[in-house]
């Protein structure tokens, strides 16, 4: 049963400059929401908000969420998506990574109480660690090491998530969580460390494809469409969650390199490099929950969102080499 919520009229959303907070921006601009964007542009990009600088709803802030938070004005809906959310960016950042999902999570759930505002926490697939339980439901308490490389962002999601709970059953803020399984599409980084931009990126260029382990590690990939409304269904909704926001739609690294290959129609091989410490063996989204109670589940086929990708990256590398010509 999909119960619909207040009515939003104006929206904060940290690590609006982001690869997913971008999207999101854009979204409820379309909806006819104002928007006020958060970043301070430690993993983000002004770029990927460029195109809606000059939109009368939207107005971007160079702000850090683990200093403090003040948003002038009424506040219908605040989205925490500030936070690195590559490993690479992690393992680079680890204090940053845990005082986002700690203090920025604090003072913006504070935001949200001020202003008696909707709260929706971006949490991830992450707090499911290396999973003992295969597909992962909601249930499931997860499988984390605390203190290897991926615990400081593992943790900063599962400490997020306590909070964002304790604000909510103890204050009476309205709150919701959604765990995000991975995301992909247009304005991902290259650089991100991530498996599609960087497989991407090596095809492109011709690069052989550095698989981790022998590939057979698995992963359900969500295109950036179908995640940016799931999230949306649960900030118009009145659910607390946590909810999976992802796609069931599981694959190998090995057979998902394989696939950009043929995509691309590069002549790049495929090599293989060593499996990254804790990294999960499987990842697969119950969304049992998310079609329940939000009427919501993925719609876009993983080969049309690769594409749509490709594409996009392929655009990106042809307007640098003209401009470098």
């Amino acid at each position: 049963m999909v119960r619909a919520a207040r009515t939003v009229r104006r929206a904060v959303v940290t690590g609006g400059a982001g690869f997913l907070g971008s999207h999101l921006c854009e979204q409820l601009l379309a909806r006819d929401v104002e928007v006020v964007c958060l970043d301070n542009f430690l993993t983000g990009s002004p770029q990927n908000v460029v195109h809606l600088v000059e939109h009368p709803g939207f107005r971007l802030v160079r702000c850090d969420v683990t200093d403090f938070v003040h948003v002038p004005g009424p506040v219908d809906l605040v989205l925490h998506f500030a936070s690195p959310a590559s490993p690479l960016d992690y393992l680079r950042m680890p204090i940053e990574t845990l005082k986002v999902g700690s203090l920025g999570t604090l003072h913006t759930l504070g935001l949200a109480r001020e202003k008696g505002a909707r709260y929706v926490l971006a949490s991830t697939s992450e707090v499911y660690g290396d999973p003992l339980r295969h597909p992962q439901d909601e249930e499931y308490w997860g499988n984390v090491n605390p203190v290897g490389p991926r615990g400081v962002y593992d943790e900063a999601k599962r400490f997020s998530e306590a909070l964002t709970t304790a604000y909510r059953t103890s204050k009476g803020t309205d709150t919701g969580i959604v765990r995000i399984f991975n995301t992909y599409g247009p304005r991902m980084r290259a650089d991100d460390g991530r498996a599609i931009p960087a497989f991407v990126g090596q095809a492109l260029e011709g690069r052989p494809l550095t698989v981790a382990g022998d590939g057979s590690q698995t992963r359900s990939i969500c295109y950036v469409d179908d995640t940016v409304r799931g999230i949306l269904a649960m900030a118009f909704s009145t659910e607390a969650g946590p909810v999976n926001i992802g796609n069931p739609d599981e694959l190998s690294m090995l057979r998902l390199a394989q696939w950009i290959v043929e995509l691309t129609g590069s002549t790049s091989e495929i090599g293989f490099v060593d499996l990254p410490v804790d990294d999960p063996k499987v990842r697969r989204p119950d969304t049992t929950r998310a079609e329940r109670l939000l009427g919501w589940r993925p719609t876009v086929p993983s080969e049309e969102g690769l594409r749509r990708t490709v594409d996009w990256f392929a655009g990106r590398l042809q307007a640098a080499a003209a401009q470098a010509g």
